[in-house]
């Protein structure tokens, strides 16, 4: 027996079913009454042939051919039944959507085509496959339609000498001409404040002198161009300068009041010399009251001078 005719026998014949209960899964068709039965066969046989089958190829008899060339519908609805009425609305329901399909494809054939080159994307270029030459003619062309617009709106259009909106952190706006203000109020103070703390750091005879200088000042105005001897203010000015080596200072018949430049009485007894030449209070109680660094100054300095005399003089007796 052939391979062909074993498989027809024992697998696509409609024999009836066994009545072993099988104990693998069934494939039924009940249209054609072809049954696939996978049930083990009883004899020794059947059971040799079975492993040569699986090494094998498996072909297929005629009548499997005969079942994919099936065409009708064999499929039934359980528990309910078709009737001819049924059969004749459902024709018609497909029959409309045919007809509504075949006259919307017509009508999609009559309307105009569009062109796909009116649509523009958000820069103005057209979409779609073009050449290189036709997109930078679009940008030129959207270019110059910018500059056109730009030049018929004017200056409100173009932003041309606006002026410029600041911003903070937060978004508000910022008025310049009130943080300019600010600025400027902020700097006056600050030079203020300077020239508070730069007064504050003279002494009342420097305030004094300046008061005096303006004062000359303001009467140079009337004074001539040159001044000569039998100038009155002159004279009178050098006589109340004080000068160390004047042998002539004790014969002066006018006396200098005892009074500083600031008004107050000066001190009239010995003191000990600085080196800015200021004298003590007219309250001192004649204590010195300092670190004796004035004193190791001015030794130091005498001390000096006395070494560069000595050395001269030494010179001048070799």
């Amino acid at each position: 027996m052939s391979l062909a005719d074993y498989l027809a026998k024992n697998y696509l014949t409609a024999d009836s079913k066994p009545d072993k209960k099988s104990k693998k899964r069934k494939r039924k068709n009940g249209s054609d009454g072809l049954i696939i039965a996978d049930d083990d066969p009883l004899d020794w046989n059947s059971t040799n042939a079975a492993k040569e089958e699986d090494d094998g190829p498996v072909t297929v008899g005629g009548n499997s051919a005969e079942f994919r060339k099936a065409k009708s519908n064999k499929w039934q609805t359980i528990g309910a039944t078709s009737t001819s009425s049924d059969q004749a609305a459902a024709d018609a329901i497909l029959a409309s959507a045919a007809a509504e399909s075949s006259a919307r494809v017509l009508a999609e054939d009559d309307a105009p085509a569009i062109d796909d080159s009116e649509f523009k994307n958000e820069s103005g270029i057209q979409a779609g496959l073009q050449s290189g030459a036709q997109v930078a003619a679009q940008i030129k062309r959207a270019k110059d339609a910018e500059r056109r617009q730009f030049a018929e709106g004017g200056a409100e259009e173009s932003g041309k000498g606006q002026e410029t909106i600041y911003r903070d952190a937060s978004g508000r706006i910022i008025n310049l001409a009130m943080k300019r203000a600010e600025a400027r109020k902020k700097a006056e103070d600050e030079a203020a404040k300077a020239a508070a703390d730069l007064e504050a750091q003279k002494g009342d005879v420097q305030r004094a002198q300046l008061a005096k200088r303006k004062e000359e000042l303001a009467d140079a105005k009337f004074l001539p161009v040159a001044r000569y001897a039998d100038d009155e203010d002159l004279n009178d000015e050098l006589k109340e300068r004080d000068r160390w080596n004047d042998p002539a200072a004790q014969f002066l018949s006018k006396k200098k009041q005892g009074k500083s430049v600031t008004g107050k009485p000066l001190y009239t007894g010995p003191a000990m010399p600085n080196r800015y030449g200021i004298r003590p209070g007219y309250r001192w109680d004649g204590v010195d009251r300092g670190n004796g660094f004035e004193k190791e100054y001015f030794a130091a300095q005498n001390k000096r001078k006395n070494l560069k005399d000595l050395d001269y003089a030494w010179q001048m007796d070799e």
